[in-house]
């Protein structure tokens, strides 16, 4: 480790769920010369601090808990000898594959990878993206900050509480606060739906007679020093609120769950083309990048409901990052997956032409749909439909193509919603 240039086969950013995933599908495909960097004291990322069950239902059918969940990756990390250098920044990622990056106890390090995969996860959007009126008071925290106090840290944010967004971690985090003795007067959400999974609905709200105010928003902060309460006002079709609509909150903690968006600085640093829609890299049917030799998967990617999916996407961006470092894998012509009625963020959005593997679209609808239809086109030709009881934008949806389905691609595929209910 004390050359001036490092060179590897394959680098994983991220120790998180993804990037275990992703170095253990990579290390199982031969690839030895492989190393994970992760700027955390320990590697499992966000599950580190998701004390609650629910996860590996999909991947061990079995429901873990978070740190449980990702303990199973670390032990099969550790066993097949993977190295993952933890309390390491990543401060640039180039093009060339050059990665540089800092340690306390490495110092400044250079690394030359064939192939690299990003994995970094994803961020809480903060109250500034909001520009709610109000005080810069203390008690305002986002879920995720408070659940890492509560879980890992020992300490309570406050005792009453109003929570702004029905995002899974604000829901679970109403259900976590109320165990641990604090009352949740409210959830508040700003969209005509929740934005969660309604599995958290019904066992984080309804099970504690927590209320949930949808088609609502926070319009005013109150506070000198430490929060003292909130205003909440429904809101109209255009989200702007309706006078006379107002209802206060006394409380002393305001916890937003406001949405994630992927950590993509060391991303746009390599020049990977962002998607507008999923605020994540633009990618084709095996997770590459507009940039050859660089993947991208996880919550960095497009942010995802469950770990389960998670995993299984970063297994394949393993596989394929270790083929490219083979050299077995070619840029060459794609073809575009385009959103079309009620769908948002497919990925990927390109598929290499003339491949003969399955293909998963994954995408989130626009709105709430019942009794629907997802239509996956080519051209003016139908390749594939999923019937839905239901589509919400709280839940991914997923639609494969088959293999030889795939291989026949020729014209643009668009993926749609067509009307039920």
């Amino acid at each position: 480790m004390t050359d001036p240039i490092m060179t590897v086969d394959v680098l994983v950013v991220g120790a998180g769920p993804a990037g275990l995933a992703a170095a253990i599908a990579a290390k199982e495909d031969g690839i030895d010369n492989l190393m994970v960097i992760e700027r955390e004291h320990n590697p499992g990322g966000i599950l580190r601090q998701c004390i609650h069950n629910g996860f590996g239902l999909h991947r061990f059918k079995e429901e873990l808990t978070g740190p449980e969940y990702a303990q199973r990756d670390i032990d099969k990390a550790r066993k097949l000898g993977i190295y993952i250098q933890c309390d390491t920044t990543v401060l640039s990622v180039e093009a060339d594959h050059t990665v540089t990056c800092v340690s306390s106890e490495h110092g400044l390090q250079i690394i030359k990878a064939k192939a690299i995969i990003l994995a970094m996860g994803c961020r809480e959007r903060p109250r500034g993206a909001l520009a709610t009126p109000g005080t810069r008071c203390a008690g305002i925290y986002s879920a995720g900050t408070a659940q890492k106090f509560v879980n890992l840290e020992g300490y309570m944010p406050g005792k009453r509480v109003v929570i702004l967004g029905s995002g899974d971690i604000g829901l679970i985090m109403a259900r976590r606060m109320t165990l641990q003795g604090a009352k949740v007067l409210a959830c508040v959400e700003l969209m005509p739906y929740s934005s969660g999974l309604n599995r958290n609905i019904v066992q984080c709200l309804n099970d504690y007679d927590i209320p949930l105010y949808l088609s609502h928003t926070v319009i005013d902060i109150q506070g000198k020093e430490r929060l003292s309460g909130v205003t909440v006002a429904k809101v109209d079709e255009n989200r702007q609120p309706i006078p006379g609509t107002e209802i206060h909150f006394d409380c002393d903690t305001l916890l937003l769950s406001v949405g994630l968006i992927p950590e993509n600085e060391l991303s746009q640093g390599a020049g990977v083309k962002l998607s507008p829609l999923t605020s994540g890299a633009e990618v084709d049917d095996v997770l590459q990048t507009s940039v050859p030799g660089i993947f991208a998967c996880g919550n960095v990617l497009h942010v995802h409901d469950l770990v389960d999916h998670v995993s299984n996407e970063s297994f394949k961006a393993g596989r394929a990052a270790a083929a490219y470092a083979r050299g077995q894998i070619e840029t060459g012509e794609t073809i575009a997956v385009k959103d079309s009625n009620g769908v948002r963020g497919t990925v990927p959005q390109r598929i290499r032409k003339g491949v003969n593997e399955s293909v998963d679209l994954m995408f989130r609808p626009d709105r709430v749909f019942r009794k629907a239809t997802c239509i996956v086109k080519c051209g003016n030709e139908e390749i594939a439909r999923k019937k839905a009881p239901i589509f919400t934008p709280g839940e991914m949806a997923v639609v494969t193509l088959k293999p030889e389905i795939v291989a026949k691609l020729n014209d643009t595929v668009t993926v749609e919603i067509e009307r039920g209910e």
